[in-house]
């Protein structure tokens, strides 16, 4: 199957000099993935809720100002080779070509619903993301901004005073709630207002109640569940529904979808534009160099994320750097922020390590322990 056979001709289309806000006009009202932007009926890229949330412009300025080019496709591209662009290129859309013409788009949707049988075999505890990041009621909207800026998520979970889960508070419960402030008349200075809408809690965010799935559900039931419920996401549960045991996205899908064959471990890195003095080689072969060293722990899949601060350093930008490995043992991540991305990596790599260190420390203590129970059972 090629993107040819899922792919759409329908989509939203801008010019640069539209207004942002006419376009989050367009995301309230139209709620689709992307709008793809153009100067003079040529493709200039994307503009996505998450752009959208980051950007600090107002809604007099100008689409150019937030245009993202996106990795482009094919129009005969493989899907699972498609899938891997948009895990990499950290989008839900891509722009299809014939040649140099903009064709069409295709959609993390439209590939989920092409492949859906795929995934029968597979359980929600195969790839869900893990230690997902929570929040409290009472957790403010300008922190919630913060925290999906620093870690890359779209949702979080929102949990009450206990620790039970409440409500979930996303990308499109954020935009839903600027769009509505910029809609509604404003009195005195317009920043002062900004900062009574980031001072909300997040309880007057939220959407509830939260979708939820089981760990040991299939995928495809999962998937099933997103598509019907027209979400991007859903929070994981064991037997007690109110508490979060992690997160399963539509990305963690897609990035299963494309997992590899190939003789050399499967590394897939999120943001792999930010690399620049290493080569996606140099960091599959350092991660593999670590696995090696754990010869009876099997690792299925790494995946590398990069995020880019504001600050830098005679030019250098903060960055951010989250590894994790999913093995037999389960999942294993490592953290860690440098200047450059090489020197992010490098950290986190190396906090990778002392975390397998720690892991392989209780696996002989559990062993240890076993031998002795048996030793004292036979005396």
């Amino acid at each position: 199957m090629d993107i040819s056979d899922i792919a759409t001709r329908e989509y939203i289309e801008v010019t640069g000099d539209e207004r942002l806000g006419k376009i989050r006009s367009i995301f309230e009202d139209e709620n689709p993935k992307a709008v793809v932007v153009t100067d003079d009926g040529e493709y200039e890229g994307v503009i996505t809720q998450k752009q959208l949330l980051q950007s600090h412009m107002q809604d007099d300025a100008k689409a150019s100002g937030i245009v993202w080019a996106v990795p482009k496709v094919s129009r005969h591209e493989d899907v699972r080779d498609t899938a891997r662009m948009l895990v990499e290129g950290d989008t839900k859309v891509a722009p299809v070509f014939e040649g140099e013409t903009l064709w069409g788009i295709v959609t993390d949707d439209a590939i989920l619903s092409a492949v859906i049988e795929s995934f029968d075999a597979i359980t929600v505890g195969d790839i869900y993301s893990d230690e997902p990041i929570t929040i409290e009621e009472d957790t403010t909207l300008g922190r919630v901004v913060n925290l999906m800026r620093e870690h890359g998520v779209s949702r979080l979970p929102v949990l009450n005073d206990n620790g039970y889960l409440t409500g979930i508070v996303t990308t499109h419960d954020v935009v839903d709630m600027v769009v509505r402030h910029m809609e509604n008349p404003t009195v005195g200075e317009r920043a002062g207002d900004n900062d009574r809408m980031l001072d909300l809690p997040a309880y007057d965010v939220m959407s509830e109640p939260v979708e939820t799935i089981a760990v040991e559900a299939t995928v495809d039931d999962a998937v099933r569940q997103m598509l019907d419920r027209d979400i991007a996401g859903l929070v994981v549960t064991p037997d007690d529904d109110r508490v979060v045991d992690g997160v399963l996205t539509k990305t963690d899908v897609l990035r299963a979808l494309s997992y590899t064959e190939e003789e050399h471990m499967d590394v897939q890195i999120t943001n792999i534009h930010l690399l620049d003095t290493i080569s996606r080689q140099q960091i599959r072969e350092d991660i593999e160099s670590i696995a090696r060293k754990y010869e009876e722990m099997t690792v299925r899949h790494a995946h590398v994320r990069f995020h880019k601060h504001k600050e830098t350093q005679r030019g250098t930008p903060l960055m951010r750097c989250q590894i994790r490995l999913r093995t037999d043992r389960g999942q294993i991540a490592g953290t860690g922020e440098g200047y450059g991305t090489e020197n992010a990596f490098d950290v986190a790599l190396d906090l990778l390590e002392r975390n397998l260190l720690e892991l392989k420390g209780v696996r002989s203590d559990e062993e240890y322990r076993g031998q002795l129970l048996r030793k004292l059972g036979r005396l």
